[in-house]
């Protein structure tokens, strides 16, 4: 019996092999994530990135025992973390603090993954690149301009991971529904910045809630975040919860790129949904293949206040979306 189970273990985890780099390894978010990208059996070899204590983290993580290699970089070895990689997940930058919005962190996050990506150009200009750091509805389009000076933008390999907010839709509806988390599945369109932020409840089993239920339960949504930077008291932001969600995100790319059926995830990206009112990166669900993205998804029947909420996203996203394009232009 033994036998057969370690068989069919080694043969599922050897069926697909690539190479995952977790740019910001160090970091609150990159330990947890480093960690959970090791238990993924896909990932093979795992290459942890970051300007001090990555190979401190490869060697802890290392000692798991799944079927991946692990290294650790520094700086000067950023060319040999970024060789061949199939997948690169960036959660490099610094952290909300207590009164913070993520656009607060824009000056510093922005240089530091402008950096990352022309370094990705360079080294795995085919990889998908799945952007944590914040403000994503800046940072993506960020990475966006960096590959087109670069002549290797694809926009099916680049992904804003927005995941953290399906996490929390399915998490607080549950407990006010009395239900299994596990089992919600919300829809969560938009941005990933406060009133960018879209769950579409109307599409579940909760279209009835009543209205200041419904009110209380989109904006909790919308700020989750604000509630661990406030309960952490200036420690940081949400690391352990988003760690999650990126690893979840990381795990479907995978799952998509080896020709998997049906893997469906919300994630910002370069979409055709509202291009022609100016907004040229929007969330909504993604099917997931070999090439990245597969199908952008079109919203769907949305309830008047759902209509209202995303009209007003749309209107921040094109100053979101248009700071980051103007950072490049103006810091090459």
């Amino acid at each position: 019996m033994f036998s057969k189970i370690a068989t069919r273990a080694f043969s599922s985890s050897s069926a697909s092999a690539y190479k995952v780099a977790v740019l910001g390894a160090n970091g609150g978010i990159g330990q947890p994530l480093s960690l959970l990208m090791k238990l993924n059996p896909k990932v093979t070899d795992l290459a942890l990135y970051d300007l001090r204590g990555a190979p401190g983290v490869a060697a802890d993580v290392s000692h798991i025992p799944t079927n991946s290699t692990v290294k650790g970089y520094q700086p000067e070895d950023i060319e040999g973390a970024l060789t061949g990689c199939d997948v690169v997940v960036i959660p490099a930058g610094v952290p909300r603090k207590p009164g913070m919005t993520r656009d607060d962190l824009f000056n510093t996050n922005a240089s530091i993954v402008r950096d990352l990506a022309k370094n990705i150009a360079e080294y795995s200009p085919n990889a998908a690149v799945l952007i944590i750091s914040n403000p994503v509805n800046s940072t993506v389009p960020i990475v966006a301009e960096v590959f087109k000076s670069k002549g290797v933008y694809n926009p099916k390999k680049l992904f804003g991971v927005t995941t953290l907010d399906v996490l929390r839709a399915n998490r607080f509806v549950a407990e006010i529904a009395g239900t299994d988390p596990s089992k919600e599945h919300v829809t969560v369109v938009g941005g990933h910045s406060g009133i960018t932020i879209v769950p579409l409840f109307s599409q579940t089993n909760y279209k009835d809630l009543a209205t200041d239920v419904r009110d209380k339960l989109v904006h909790r949504v919308q700020f989750g975040g604000d509630e661990v930077v406030q309960a952490k008291d200036g420690a940081g932001s949400a690391t352990l919860s988003m760690a999650q969600a990126g690893a979840r995100f990381a795990g479907s790319v995978l799952n998509g790129l080896a020709g998997e059926h049906d893997v469906v995830e919300p994630s910002f990206v370069d979409s055709p949904l509202f291009k022609n009112e100016g907004v040229e990166f929007f969330s909504s669900k993604v099917t997931l293949g070999p090439e990245g993205v597969k199908t952008i998804h079109p919203l769907g029947e949305l309830s008047e206040f759902e209509e209202g909420l995303v009209k007003t996203a749309k209107e921040t996203l094109v100053g979101n979306i248009k700071k980051g394009q103007d950072f490049v232009a103006q810091n090459p």
